[in-house]
């Protein structure tokens, strides 16, 4: 920094020497003394101690520099305001820093920071701290004097825990701790009257807190957690709550009492474990987006997922009527009852046309299950979540009424003939087995739409699904698959979705961009360098119209 930006305050400047008609009242630099100095986006290392003959400072902006330290006489800047040291090296802040009783506003986010002063409290007119993108791995306990903070950004540290005091902070409105190693959540923090926005996303809690005094808050991000379980108590004080964002957790189910959020604008569920919906969601008064992509749902088929939130809420709606007339309860054992099908919902057979042996951690279906579906017509069969190594083989009883198979998450490591005799299956989910390649005989399935084979073993991509022309979706995601055939990828005309993200993809082939009935094609998380991240980013068809400039 040149000498004399420190000495603005003390020297006269050059042109009042050369031009000696100044008044009195024009002679500005004997009046005010320098409040802002933004010194931001150069190639600072250090910041001179001369910065204490700036004392007015209200401001001082020296962000996106490279400095390693700062200068301790940042402490004698009594009237200073807002602080922003953010995008440098910093490894350590001062203790005269906590001298400044009048910061409402310090930014430290995007440092090298792994542990705080600990007098930190000292600063009780802060309003705004930002130590984002840091290594710290714990805040210190002062932090609870910190009552005027309204917002606090904690994320992309590793801290594995917040203290219990958190809640002293009567005035916070938005904390975000996005990106950390909470495995908990104090439950102090639910006594926290004043907050509206709470980031919890992509750190590793399995539950979510109780928030009986939340009364104001607004957003609730807690995606890409490990939570399992949703819980009536975690939401039914929530009355002022618009958005909840749970996705890429292992929730279950939802509980009936997510309808007393009635001011809910988006909620997303997307890629959780959830088989059922409580209908009365439909009735969310203000509900404008709700995501449900990626989860196991029976009662909802999956192109209606794919119509949009109006769409699915009108379906919602209208399925209320049929709950409440029938029960989905088991039949009472009777004397009537084989012994085997007391444990077999039969009325799911007979009524809903459904097959269900799944989350049993079975290695077998057991027989009784084939041979209570006697002569019922079951649409529906879900066997996931087990332990099955090949494809149950009396699967091929149900091959005259049965469309839709869920063999997800087990360990099955090749596809028997006799699915391939499944001549009415239209949709197919395998995936997260042990598959590596799919047998020719699956041509016979040409009602197939939809087929799931993320998360297994596939180099390539099976062949024999260029052969079955009624395919409308294929999802490959997380397999090892190394390249693609664009020209037999184009002879199929109603395929929409294509998903290959994170394969081995060392190229794309340009003829992919003829594929223009692709409305969804998915290729982040592969190793080629072109199309750049950016070009995907914009969607399939800003991609497949870069790819077709490319075809020489």
């Amino acid at each position: 920094v040149p000498q004399h930006v420190w000495r603005i305050n003390l020297d006269t400047p050059e042109e009042a020497h050369q031009n000696l008609s100044f008044g009195a009242a024009d002679r500005w630099w004997e009046q005010t003394d320098l409040t802002k100095l933004i010194l931001a986006s150069n190639k600072l290392q250090c910041l001179s101690e001369d910065v204490r003959l700036l004392p007015a400072l209200t401001v001082l902006d020296v962000h996106d520099n490279q400095l390693t330290s700062l200068p301790s006489a940042l402490g004698e800047l009594e009237n200073l305001q807002k602080l922003d040291v953010s995008h440098n090296k910093l490894k350590s802040i001062p203790e005269e820093l906590l001298q400044l009783s009048h910061l409402k506003s310090l930014l430290l986010h995007h440092n090298e920071l792994s542990c705080l002063p600990n007098g930190f409290g000292q600063l009780v007119n802060l309003e705004e701290l930002d130590v984002s993108n840091n290594h710290l791995t714990d805040i210190p306990t002062s932090f609870a004097l910190l009552i005027n903070l309204v917002r606090l950004n904690l994320a992309c540290n590793q801290l594995k825990n917040l203290p219990a005091d958190i809640n002293a902070m009567k005035s916070l409105r938005q904390l975000d701790c996005t990106k950390n190693y909470l495995e908990t959540v104090p439950s102090e923090l639910a006594t926290m009257a004043s907050l509206e926005q709470l980031y919890l996303r992509k750190n590793k809690l399995h539950s979510l807190p109780e928030f009986p005094s939340c009364k104001l808050l607004k957003e609730l991000h807690a995606g890409e957690n490990q939570i399992e379980i949703l819980n009536a108590e975690n939401l039914k004080h929530l009355n002022s709550l618009s958005v909840l964002e749970l996705r890429d957790n292992k929730i279950k189910s939802v509980p009936d009492e997510i309808t007393l959020l009635q001011k809910l604008e988006r909620l997303d569920l997307a890629n959780n474990d959830i088989s059922r919906l409580p209908y009365t969601l439909g009735n969310l008064p203000q509900l404008k987006f709700l995501a449900l992509e990626g989860n196991p749902l029976r009662t909802i088929r999956r192109d209606l997922l794919q119509k949009g939130t109006q769409e699915l809420l009108k379906y919602l709606r209208s399925k209320i009527q049929d709950d409440v007339s029938s029960p989905n309860e088991e039949p009472p054992v009777t004397a009537m009852t084989l012994p085997s099908e007391s444990r077999i919902n039969m009325h799911a057979i007979t009524s809903l046309k459904l097959l269900e042996y799944s989350e049993k951690q079975a290695a077998v279906i057991p027989d009784d299950m084939f041979d209570a579906v006697r002569s019922n017509p079951v649409a529906t069969v879900n066997f996931s979540k087990n332990q099955l190594k090949e494809v149950p083989p009396r699967i091929v009883e149900l091959k005259d009424s049965v469309c839709d198979v869920n063999l997800g998450f087990n360990k099955i490591l090749s596809i028997s003939l006799e699915l391939c005799m499944l001549h009415k299956l239209t949709h197919l989910d395998l995936r997260n087995n042990f598959l590596t390649s799919l047998p020719e005989e699956m041509e016979a399935l040409t009602r197939l739409q939809i087929i799931n084979l993320s998360f297994n073993r596939f180099k390539v991509f099976p062949s024999v699904l260029y052969r079955i022309p009624a395919l409308e979706t294929i999802l490959l995601s997380n397999n090892q698959v190394g390249s693609i055939d664009p020209l037999q990828l184009k002879k199929m005309e109603k395929l929409g979705t294509l998903d290959l993200q994170n394969n081995d993809l060392l190229q794309v082939p340009p003829e992919l961009g003829n594929c223009e009935a692709l409305r969804t094609l998915l290729l982040e998380g592969n190793p080629f360098r072109t199309p750049r991240a950016a070009v995907l980013a914009k969607g399939t068809a800003a991609v497949l119209e870069y790819l077709r400039s490319r075809i020489p």
